[in-house]
């Protein structure tokens, strides 16, 4: 049963919940990494309505938490549009670049890949192996190039080459936050020498709970975050760090990665995800 399943059950029929069924809730909204301060507006919304009426004055809070922003990827006018996808390492930064690929390719698309994670040479690689597996060229340079150099060259080559979209898989060590996010400025500084960059897409796994949101302020204090791709959202109850991130950043998840393969990725829907809470 959903994350609000059995409470629902619970008080429909009833009077009045106890004070131990209120407390069952919000410790399962936290549990599910809504956040105390998510938690306790929907803890509040159910207790103010009558109990036949709690299911839809939950439903109400969480949508309202969301991001009212497009969720559409944002083309360029005209021209090859870029998209940088960034984030710490082991969030699945680098599949999540690769499968977001794959699903533009399928759309007619003409797609090119960057791989401008070249302080792990097993990005590199990686990013090669889902290239190769998906027909789709990589631009990559020599082990341990500048990754400004190589996401100049890839826009270069995607300008020249008429493609229809570039993506750029770039480096995710956050041990110094200061030298990650000035990386990440020179690579957009000198992709925006060929073509505006059009999105940056942050990705985030939501596995990790709370600490999902405090990755996301510190890219959305950083760089120019447009969207969020936001993986291992399986089902499990800790999905619920998309709401607290959207309600806190304003920032919109626009794809999610549910599994290894490349069509374990699709656009977030988030009335489908809010309806798989209950």
């Amino acid at each position: 049963m959903g994350l609000f399943g059995k409470f629902i059950a619970k008080i429909k029929g009833t009077a009045h919940a106890s004070v131990a069924d209120w407390d069952e809730l919000e410790a399962s909204l936290l549990e599910a990494d809504l956040g105390p301060h998510l938690s306790a507006e929907v803890v509040r919304a159910a207790r103010s309505a009558k109990a036949e009426n709690a299911e839809e004055a939950i439903l109400n809070t969480l949508r309202l938490a969301l991001s009212k922003k497009s969720r559409a990827l944002i083309r360029a006018s005209e021209g090859t549009t870029a998209v940088l996808v960034v984030g710490v390492n082991g969030t699945g930064k680098t599949t999540s670049a690769a499968k977001l690929a794959a699903s533009l390719s399928t759309q007619d698309s003409r797609v090119l890949l960057a791989a401008a994670d070249t302080f792990r040479a097993a990005a590199v690689d990686q990013l090669q192996t889902w290239g190769e597996r998906l027909d789709i060229d990589v631009i990559h340079g020599a082990p341990n190039a500048d990754p400004a150099s190589v996401a100049f060259d890839a826009a270069q080559q995607g300008l020249a080459r008429n493609m229809d979209y570039l993506v750029i898989d770039t480096a995710g060590r956050l041990h110094n936050k200061n030298d990650l996010m000035a990386e990440l400025g020179k690579v957009r500084r000198v992709i925006e020498k060929v073509m505006p960059v059009q999105e940056v897409l942050l990705v985030v796994d939501a596995t990790t709970g709370q600490n999902a949101l405090a990755q996301a302020k510190v890219f959305a204090e950083s760089v120019e975050v447009t969207g969020l791709i936001l993986t291992k959202l399986d089902g499990s109850a800790r999905g619920g760090i998309a709401l607290a991130i959207e309600q806190s950043l304003d920032i919109p998840i626009k794809f999610i990665g549910t599994g290894e393969s490349a069509t374990d990725f699709a656009p977030f829907e988030p009335e489908i995800y809010i309806q798989g809470l209950l």
